[in-house]
């Protein structure tokens, strides 16, 4: 049966980070807050794990789900080739909404999905996520929904969504803000020189830019060579 614990009650937070952690290890799901909105996770090392969570969200393969991290330095332990561009990107705006895409380090033995080799890291800014991350280690987490209908916003939220497909639910209130929609996360593919944004959202191309000027946005072409810098496509 799933249990709900309210992390806003001291003693409800350390016993639903507790539960949480067991349920991990045992291969299940959580939902847990996020910066953006709430996620469904599962250890990234679970290939049983990582099938549940996909199923509860009535996902397939083909859409694998991202990684959340503790700390920007678990970054070199799960990807490979990363520039110094991302390394920047990373530092700015870690913890926060932007999840970047690496190739992933072809010694680990996970099964996220159809990756192509790649992996999507992101460290949130959340405290609860940040505390349940430090006592499981990277996790596999998916937006707290069906596929298809709105991302949960409170645990309640996802609840009402995943049922009993989940654990545990860690509520932390509404996020990002009570009357606030919820805003995904700017995914940016650092697999390629320049960067390329693939999805827009909680960081914008401009402030992307104040950190990388080069990164393209979504739909850019590159500069020829010897030329100046491409106009931005973004619309305001």
């Amino acid at each position: 049966m799933s249990t709900s614990y309210d992390c806003s009650n001291p003693e409800e937070l350390s016993a639903g980070l507790a539960a949480a952690q067991r349920a991990i290890a045992a291969k299940a799901c959580v939902v847990l807050p996020t910066d953006t909105v709430y996620g469904i996770g599962a250890d990234a090392f679970s290939p049983q794990g990582v099938a549940t969570l996909l199923a509860a969200k009535g996902r397939g393969r083909s859409m694998p789900p991202p990684v959340l991290i503790p700390r920007v330095q678990t970054m070199d332990g799960l990807a490979m080739d990363i520039s110094e561009d991302a390394r920047i990107l990373a530092r700015t705006f870690w913890p926060g909404g932007l999840t970047l895409i690496f190739h992933a380090q072809p010694s680990l033995s996970w099964d996220l999905g159809d990756t192509l080799g790649t992996v999507a890291l992101r460290m949130p800014d959340d405290s609860v996520a940040l505390d349940l991350l430090g006592v499981t280690g990277p996790l596999a987490v998916s937006s707290a929904n069906r596929t298809g209908s709105p991302a949960g916003q409170t645990a309640a939220q996802a609840r009402g969504q995943l049922g009993e497909s989940v654990e545990v639910y860690l509520e932390a209130g509404h996020r990002p803000v009570a009357g606030s929609d919820g805003v995904p996360s700017t995914i940016v593919d650092a697999t390629s020189a320049p960067m390329r944004v693939v999805r827009r959202g909680a960081v914008s191309i401009d402030a992307l830019r104040e950190a990388v000027p080069g990164i393209l946005d979504i739909g850019e072409e590159p500069p020829a060579a010897g030329a100046g810098t491409a106009p931005s496509l973004a619309k305001d």
